[in-house]
Formats: structure tokens, C-alpha cells, sequence
């Protein structure tokens, strides 16, 4: 039970109120993991149990429900920096993910812990882009030639950047997917439908179709499940409240065979069908099935996403667990980049993590 207990718990969250403390401290370790605190707060907030919980645990709750505010106002006044400091860049600064969520009003934002900003902004406007952002107190942290060179020729995004003020971190993206991936998405199309944002003057987000699509692109195809787990759930609330338009489920069947992204949402579908048994309507699992790998690759991709997608805590740390990751890691890079680009770079990351570099030692004079 202890292996699966965020996620039974993000299914039935009124199961809460029947957890022992040792049962407790295991959910509360897989949700910091997981970055769900602040979300398992709010639901128990939102159900009306909060105050049935334990003590101990709803004083965790408290502190995440606490740290939940101060991000979010956090994060707003960061968008406000980077709407200044691209002022008179002309391009359209389209916000993605957490930031997106939270400055549109959707329900993933509540709860919600924040480790970056995302913004996709046009290629050809990168350079003024980054020497903006430059201006502005935003330096890049990359300092390994290869990488900055792997960032700028091969990927779909800026190195991190990071404000020198604030410490806080923005990665700056000219589509969704890398140059290289087998899912190349055409960032025009994406900027052909954003929306803009209410009370800004060159702020957007995703269309809600391509919100969900670079939610389960995100997820499948990077190859990174820390937390996967969140990701899923976001999917879920992004599809239940754009659910209220009865066009929705067509419309988004109908862009991700547009845009190429109809694998990674049919994955998507299947996880969140095994998460949450009866989540998804069939208006959109039945036309998504077009997307179905065939057997045995179902069945294999099935398990190995169901066991990544565990929070990276010791109670869910397995052998099958590990081994899964791995081959989702391997899979990632396989799908973003050709082979002939692929084993020079892997070969380099398992070196580089073999014998890494050592700063030099000075002897004082």
C-alpha cells in the first residue's frame, strides 16, 4: 500500500481522515516528493475534513498551504519582471505551464508548488530575447560548453536562466519540442491560437487544446518523472474544467492529429483511466485509441509508465521501478534526437557522471 499511497490518495482524497501516523508520514514524504503538499492541503481544505485530520499532519498542511500564497505571489510579480523586461522585444511572450495556470485562472493552480517560470517567446527574436533578459538581471547558470552548445543547436529552449537578484529560475522556449524530436511541433501553429491574458499587454497563454497536448508531450517524452505524478493531475483538472465546452473533446482529438502529439495523449489517457477509473469520457478515449501502440508495445508502455510515474521517494524505490526509469530515460532521448546525435550524447552524460570534474585546488600564497 505504502508504494501507491499518494496516488490512491489523490483519488480518494477522504481517505485522509483513516490514515494512521505512520501511514501519515509516508504520504506527506511521497507528497514533497512529488511537489503535491500543497495540493493534498487544498483538497482536504476543499472537502471539508481539514479539521478531522490529525494534528501533526494538519500542521504541515498549514505550512503548505502558507508556502502555496508566497509562491503564488511570487510567481505573479516574476511574470510582471519579465513582461517588463520584454517590453520592446516584439514578440509575444506566451506563458506555459504553473504560470500559465495560475495568471489564467484554471483549477491546476490551486495548491500549486513552483520551482520555475516558463515562457515561449518567437526563434527569430531570441537573441533580443535573452539580452533583454540579460539587462534585466537574468544570466544563464550553464557553464559546460557542450551543454550550452546541446541547449542552443539541439533543443527547444534557452539554457536556464537565473535572476541575479531573486535567485529564482525562468527557462525561456521557442516551441515545445526539440528541433530533433520525432514530435516536432510547429511553434507557429501554437502562437496562431494563444490567448492572451487579462490586465497585461503582450502576455498569452496556450489555447486550452495546446495546454493539455504540451502537458502530455511534457510528460511523455522528456523522460523526467520526479513529478510525473503532479503532471498527470494537472491533465486531469485541465480536461475537467475545459470539459464544460461540449466541442472540447473533438477539438482536441482533432489538434493532436494536427500538431503530431496524438501518441503522447493517448498515454496520457491511459494513465489517467488507471489513476482515475472513469475520468475520462469516452468521447475522448474512443478516438484517442487511434494512437494505441500495437502488442506487445501496449502492455510494455502501460507497466512502464505506471511505475515511473511513482513519486521518487524510498517507498516506492523498487528494482522494476528503477529499471522502468531508465528505459523511459533511454526512450526520452531517443525520441528527441537521431541516433547519430544520440550515442555521442550519452556516451558523454555517462562519462561526465563516471569521472566528473573536480574545481581546481589553490594553495594559499
Amino acid at each position: 500500500m505504502s508504494a501507491n499511497l499518494l496516488a490512491a490518495t489523490m483519488a480518494r482524497p477522504e481517505r485522509c481522515c483513516e490514515l494512521s501516523s505512520s501511514e501519515w508520514e509516508i504520504l506527506l514524504g511521497q507528497a514533497r516528493r512529488a511537489l503535491l503538499v500543497g495540493r493534498l492541503a487544498e483538497q482536504s481544505q476543499a472537502g471539508g475534513w481539514f479539521d478531522r485530520l490529525p494534528v501533526a499532519p494538519r500542521r504541515h498542511l498549514i505550512g503548505a498551504r502558507r508556502m502555496v500564497d508566497r509562491q503564488r505571489t511570487q510567481v505573479r510579480w516574476e511574470v510582471a519582471c519579465i513582461e517588463r523586461a520584454l517590453a520592446r522585444v516584439d514578440t509575444p511572450v506566451v506563458l506555459l505551464k504553473g504560470a500559465a495556470y495560475d495568471l489564467a485562472g484554471l483549477t491546476p493552480a490551486r495548491g500549486r508548488l513552483y520551482e520555475d517560470v516558463d515562457i515561449m517567446v518567437r526563434r527569430e527574436r531570441l537573441d533580443e530575447v535573452e539580452g533583454a533578459l540579460f539587462a534585466a538581471g537574468w544570466l544563464a547558470s550553464e557553464r559546460d560548453a557542450y551543454n550550452e552548445r546541446y541547449y542552443r543547436q539541439w533543443m527547444h529552449e534557452l539554457p536556464p536562466l537565473t535572476n541575479v537578484r531573486r535567485n529564482t529560475a525562468l527557462d525561456v522556449h521557442h516551441t515545445i519540442t526539440p528541433p530533433t524530436s520525432r514530435f516536432r511541433v510547429d511553434a507557429n501553429a501554437l502562437f496562431a491560437r494563444a490567448l492572451p491574458v487579462k490586465g497585461t499587454t503582450n502576455l498569452f497563454v496556450l489555447s486550452p487544446c495546446d495546454m493539455v497536448l504540451h502537458s502530455a508531450v511534457h510528460l511523455f517524452q522528456e523522460g523526467e518523472f520526479g513529478h510525473g505524478l503532479r503532471d498527470l493531475l494537472d491533465m486531469h483538472d485541465l480536461l475537467s474544467q475545459f470539459a464544460d465546452d461540449p466541442a472540447f473533446p473533438e477539438a482536441l482529438i482533432a489538434r493532436a492529429g494536427e500538431i503530431g502529439l496524438g501518441q503522447p495523449l493517448y498515454h496520457a489517457l491511459s494513465q489517467l483511466e488507471r489513476l482515475l477509473p472513469g475520468a475520462i469520457p469516452t468521447a475522448l478515449s474512443g478516438p484517442a485509441a487511434r494512437w494505441r501502440p500495437g502488442w506487445p508495445m501496449k502492455g510494455l508502455m502501460f507497466h512502464l509508465f505506471s511505475r515511473a510515474l511513482r513519486p521518487e521517494h524510498p517507498t516506492c524505490d523498487d528494482l522494476r521501478t528503477r529499471i522502468a526509469r531508465f528505459v523511459l530515460y533511454v526512450r526520452a532521448h531517443y525520441l528527441r534526437m537521431p541516433l547519430h546525435l544520440l550515442l555521442p550524447h550519452l556516451i558523454r552524460k555517462a562519462y561526465v557522471r563516471r569521472f566528473p570534474k573536480k574545481a581546481p585546488i589553490t594553495q594559499d600564497a
